[in-house]
C-alpha cells in the first residue's frame, strides 16, 4: 500500500502539542508478543555523588535534570579526566550547555576539544594537581568524571580521592546523568554511532526536544555529537566496553548486533554475551528491546536472557560467568532483512543519491518505500532499528500512517556521520574515503558499501589496524576482510590501550591477505608519497581510495588530497 510524501514545502517539525495530543489512528499491526517475565531480579541502587549532592529531576520538570548541584544550589564545577575521547568530549559538552562548569585533561590535543575550548571549558594537555585548582588556586571540582582509559593510578584521580572529591568512572556518571529520562540506549558491537545519530537527528526532525549523546562528530547536529533539549527522552549510544553500559536503566533498548570487538577487555565472544544479558536485564519494567533478528548471536539473547553474579573479570579480561534467572517484563521488537523480523526489508536497491532504497515491511505487511543518503546493507538495518524505535516510542499517540510519513521523510534527509564512509574529496579519477572501520565486520560492510556506489571503480584500501591485541586474535579474519578490495596497504599498527610486547605486526597482516596486490608501508606520511605517486601515473584511471582504522589514519586522506591539488592545480 502506498502513503503519500511530504512536500518539501511542508513544514519539517511537527506542532509543539503533536507529540502529546495525537491519538491512535490505526492500531499497529502486531503478532502477539508475550512480555517476558521470570525471577529473583534486584536492580542495584546508586549511591549519593556526595554528602552535599543533591538530585534534582522530576518527570513533568525535566530541565532539572541534572546529575548533582553545589553546596549553595547553583551548578558546580566538573573535571573530566581523559577529555578528548569521543566519549568523555560529549558529556563535557552536554555539562557545558546545561550550564556546568567544566574542565578536562588529556595526554594530548584532539579534535574534539577544539568545540569543548570554544564553548568555554578550560582545557589542560597532561595530567597534574594543578588541573583541579580553581581560577583562585584554592577551590576544587565538585565532582571527578573519568575515562575508561585513564589507570586508577593517575594523578589527578589519586589527588581528587586523597581530598574527598568524589571521583566517578563514566559509567556511573551515564547512569546519574539519564535515570530520570527516558532513555533510548543504542548498543551493538557496530554501527552504534550511527543509529543513535540517526535516531536522534530522526527524532529532533519531527519536533520532539531530545537529549542525545553521540560517540562521534554529527554534520548535521549544531554541536555536533551531542543535542540539548529540555525533553523526556534520551538518546544514548550506550558502549559496552568495560562494561560502561551496565549503569544504565533504559526504557527502549537497541541491539544492533553482537560480534567479538573489543578482545581486550572480554575473554571472547561467550563473555561479550554474557554482557548483553546483564545489559537487557536493566530494561525497565514496561519498557521495550529493539533487536536485531538475523543474528544466531544477537537471537541468542532471547534464550538466555539472565543476570550475571559473581566476579565479572578475571586478571582484568571479562569472562562468562555463573547466572541465574531475573525478574523482567519488556516487549520485543525484531528488525533485519528477513520476512520473520516484525520490521524488515525487501528488494534493497541502489539510488540515484549514492544510497539505498528498500521497501519497508512491517510482519508480512508492506507500508512503504524508504529512501537513504547513506551507502550499504549496514546502513539499511541501522535505518530499520531507527523505524522500529520511532514506532514503539510514539506508535500508541500517534497517527500511524502519519508516523511512518514523517520518519521516512527524515530518513531521507540524514546525511550521515563522520568518518563513515565519509569524502574526503575527488580529484580527477580518484575519490578518497575516510571510515572508521577497525574490525573485519566493519571492513566488510564498508567495501560492501563502496561497491554498490562506485560498481565499476577499483577500490583501494589502505588499513591501519586498531591495537595489537585485535591484530593479535583477528588476524585471518582482517586478512580475510581486506581481500574484498582491489589494492591494499596495511600500515604499523596503532598502539592505543595496548601494552608490553605483542608477537603481530602490520606487516605480518599484509603478508597474510590472498588476491589483490598488498604491500606494508610502516609510516603515515610514506603511504601518502606512495599514493601521489601512484595516482599520478594515470589522474584518469577510476579507483576510490578507503582510509580505514580509529587511530591517525585520518590524516592521510587530506593529505593526499592536498598535494595532488598542488600537484595539479
Amino acid at each position: 500500500m502506498d502513503f503519500p510524501v511530504l512536500s518539501q514545502s511542508n513544514s519539517l517539525r511537527f506542532p509543539s502539542d503533536f507529540l502529546e495530543k495525537s491519538k491512535p489512528y490505526f492500531p499497529i499491526r502486531r503478532r502477539s508478543t508475550p512480555l517476558w517475565s521470570a525471577t529473583n531480579h534486584t536492580r542495584p541502587s546508586v549511591p549519593a555523588l556526595s554528602k552535599t549532592s543533591s538530585i534534582k529531576c522530576t518527570v513533568e520538570e525535566t530541565q532539572n535534570q541534572e546529575p548533582f548541584q553545589s553546596e549553595n544550589g547553583r551548578k558546580g564545577w566538573i573535571h573530566f579526566v581523559g577529555i578528548g575521547g569521543c566519549g568523555l568530549s560529549a558529556l563535557a559538552m552536554l555539562a557545558l550547555k546545561q550550564g556546568f562548569e567544566v574542565s578536562g585533561s588529556d595526554v594530548k590535543w584532539s579534535s574534539y576539544m577544539d568545540s569543548l575550548q570554544e564553548a568555554g571549558a578550560r582545557l589542560h594537555i597532561g595530567h597534574s594537581v594543578l588541573n583541579l585548582k580553581g581560577s583562585d588556586g584554592s577551590r576544587l571540582p565538585n565532582v571527578i568524571v573519568v575515562s575508561s582509559a585513564i589507570p586508577q593510578d593517575n594523578v589527578e584521580i589519586l589527588h581528587a580521592k586523597s581530598a574527598g572529591v568524589p571521583v566517578h568512572k563514566r559509567d556511573y556518571w551515564l547512569g546519574r546523568l539519564t535515570e530520570c529520562y527516558k532513555l533510548i540506549a543504542v548498543s551493538g558491537s557496530h554501527g552504534k554511532s550511527t543509529t543513535a545519530s540517526m535516531l536522534a537527528y530522526v527524532l529532533k526532525a519531527m519536533g520532539d526536544d531530545i537529549t542525545a549523546v553521540i560517540g562521534a562528530q554529527v554534520p548535521q547536529f549544531t554541536e555536533g555529537n551531542i543535542i540539548s533539549g529540555r525533553g523526556q527522552n534520551f538518546v544514548l549510544e550506550a558502549d559496552e566496553y568495560d562494561g560502561c553500559f551496565l549503569g544504565l536503566s533504559p526504557y527502549i533498548a537497541v541491539v544492533t548486533n553482537l560480534d567479538w570487538e573489543h578482545v581486550d577487555i572480554f575473554e571472547d565472544k561467550e563473555a561479550v554475551k554474557s554482557t548483553f544479558r546483564r545489559f537487557l536485564n536493566l530494561i525497565k519494567v514496561g519498557g521495550h528491546l529493539i533487536i536485531y533478528g538475523d543474528s544466531p548471536d544477537t537471537r541468542s539473547l532471547l534464550n538466555h536472557r539472565r543476570q550475571m553474579t559473581g566476579s565479572e573479570y578475571s586478571s582484568g579480561v571479562m569472562r562468562a560467568p555463573n547466572l541465574e534467572l531475573f525478574d523482567e517484563h519488556y516487549r520485543i521488537t525484531t528488525y533485519g532483512i528477513s520476512s520473520l523480523n516484525d520490521w524488515h526489508a525487501s528488494s534493497i536497491r541502489p539510488n540515484c543519491h549514492g544510497g539505498s532504497d528498500y521497501t519497508l515491511f512491517h510482519q508480512e505487511f508492506p507500508e512503504v518505500d524508504i529512501s537513504l543518503q547513506i551507502p550499504g546493507v549496514h546502513n539499511v538495518l541501522n535505518s530499520l532499528a531507527v523505524i522500529a524505535t520511532v514506532m514503539a516510542l510514539f506508535s500508541d499517540r500517534m497517527q500511524y500512517y502519519e508516523l511512518i510519513s514523517h520518519v521516512r521523510l527524515h530518513l531521507k534527509s540524514f546525511n550521515g556521520v563522520s568518518r563513515r564512509f565519509e569524502m574526503i574529496g575527488t580529484i580527477c579519477g580518484c575519490h578518497i574515503y575516510d571510515d572508521y572501520a577497525h574490525h573485519p565486520t566493519e571492513i566488510r560492510a564498508v567495501l560492501q558499501a563502496a561497491r554498490q556506489r562506485f560498481p565499476f571503480k577499483a577500490i583501494w584500501v589502505v588499513f591501519q589496524p586498531h591495537s595489537y591485541s585485535r591484530l593479535a586474535a583477528l588476524k585471518d579474519e582482517f586478512a580475510t576482510a581486506l581481500s574484498d578490495a582491489d589494492h591494499v596497504v596495511v600500515t604499523a599498527v596503532y598502539a592505543a590501550r595496548d601494552e608490553g610486547f605483542w608477537d603481530v605486526s602490520g606487516s605480518d597482516l599484509a603478508a597474510s591477505v590472498n588476491g589483490p596486490p598488498c604491500e606494508y608501508i610502516s609510516s603515515l606520511e610514506a603511504v601518502v608519497d606512495e599514493l601521489v605517486l601512484q595516482i599520478s601515473k594515470d589522474l584518469h584511471r577510476q579507483i576510490v581510495v578507503l582510509t580505514l582504522g580509529a587511530g591517525d589514519i585520518t590524516t592521510i586522506g587530506p593529505k593526499v588530497l592536498h598535494k595532488l591539488q598542488q600537484q595539479y592545480k
